[in-house]
C-alpha cells in the first residue's frame, strides 16, 4: 500500500505543488491583508492539493499513449505499467472529492466556482492536440491559484486579484515553453502542438523571454495596485535574478540543465513572491501599530 502510494505521488510529481500553492496563499494573504484564519489556510491547502493532484493524474492518463511512444517519458508510471489505469481513475475521483469538499468548507462562491476551475485545469491536457498556445492555457490553469486564494478568503470577485493571475499566467507559460523544447522533435513527429514544435527552439526561447518580461512587469503592477511596501519589491528583485539565471544556465543548443531552471529556479520564484508579500504585509501592520 505504501509502495503504491509512493508510485502515485511520483506519477503526479506531488512536490511540484510548490509552483501553485504559494501563489494561492499570496492571493489569500492579500485578501486578508495579513494572515488568513488557520482553517482558511488548511482548506486552501487541501483544495490546491486536490485540484492539482486530480489535474496531474488526469494529464498522465490522457497522455499515456503519447508518453509510451516518447523515449523521455516511456518509463513513467502509467505507460510502464507500474500504476494501473484504475488506480489513476481512483486517484482522480478521490482528489476531486477533496477539492470540492474544501471549496464547500471555504464559502459559497468558492463552491459555485469550483467546477469551472477544475474543468479549466483538466482541459489543459487536451490543448496540445489542437493549439500551440497550450502554454498559455497551462499558465491560466496555474494562474487561477492566486484568484482562488482571494475567493477563498473574500468570497467575492476582484479585478486586482485577476492582475496577479495574469502575472502567474505569463510566468508559467514562459517556463513551460522552455520545458517543452526538449520534446520539440517528438511533438512534430506525432502532430502535437507547442511553440518549440511550431517555431523552433531558438524562436521559442524568445517567446519565453518576452513572457517573463511581461510577468515581471505585471508583478510590479501588483505591488503598486495593492500598495505593498518595499519588502515586496525587494523580493521582485530576486525574481528578476532567477529569470536572468534561467537564460544563463540553459541555451537553445544546450538543454542539459533544463531541470535546474524548471524545478529549482521556478519553484523559488513562487516561494519568493509569497514570502516577500507576507513580509510586506507584516511590515505594513507593524508600521500601523507604531503609528
Amino acid at each position: 500500500m505504501i509502495y503504491k502510494l509512493k508510485l502515485l505521488l511520483e506519477m503526479i510529481k506531488f512536490e511540484h505543488t510548490v509552483f501553485a500553492l504559494p501563489f494561492a496563499f499570496t492571493g489569500a494573504f492579500l485578501a486578508a491583508r495579513g494572515l488568513p484564519t488557520p482553517m482558511q489556510c488548511l482548506w486552501i491547502a487541501i483544495a490546491m492539493a486536490g485540484a492539482r493532484t486530480s489535474a496531474m493524474a488526469f494529464n498522465r492518463l490522457v497522455d499515456m499513449p503519447f508518453d509510451a511512444r516518447n523515449p523521455r517519458t516511456s518509463q513513467r508510471e502509467l505507460p510502464s505499467g507500474k500504476v494501473s489505469r484504475v488506480d489513476a481513475v481512483i486517484l482522480i475521483v478521490a482528489s476531486s472529492f477533496a477539492y470540492f469538499l474544501a471549496a464547500a468548507m471555504l464559502n459559497h462562491l468558492a463552491l459555485i466556482l469550483s467546477p469551472f476551475f477544475l474543468t479549466v485545469v483538466l482541459a489543459y491536457s487536451y490543448t496540445k492536440r489542437f493549439t500551440w498556445l497550450c502554454h498559455l492555457f497551462l499558465g491560466l490553469s496555474i494562474g487561477l491559484s492566486p484568484f482562488s486564494g482571494w475567493i477563498a478568503v473574500k468570497g467575492a470577485f476582484s479585478w486586482e486579484a485577476l492582475l496577479l493571475t495574469l502575472g502567474v499566467c505569463f510566468w508559467v507559460a514562459g517556463f513551460d515553453i522552455l520545458y517543452a523544447s526538449q520534446d520539440a522533435d517528438f511533438d512534430q513527429q506525432t502532430g502535437l502542438q507547442s511553440i518549440p514544435a511550431r517555431f523552433g527552439i531558438r524562436q521559442a526561447f524568445w517567446f519565453s523571454a518576452i513572457l517573463h518580461v511581461f510577468a515581471f512587469l505585471v508583478f510590479v503592477a501588483v505591488g503598486i495596485v495593492f500598495r505593498l511596501s518595499w519588502p515586496y519589491f525587494a523580493g521582485l528583485f530576486l525574481t528578476a535574478v532567477f529569470f536572468v539565471i534561467q537564460r544563463v544556465v540553459i541555451k537553445p543548443n544546450d538543454l542539459s540543465r533544463l531541470n535546474l531552471a524548471f524545478f529549482t529556479l521556478n519553484g523559488a520564484v513562487s516561494l519568493v513572491v509569497f514570502v516577500f508579500t507576507a513580509i510586506a504585509l507584516w511590515w505594513e501592520a507593524w508600521q500601523n501599530v507604531q503609528a
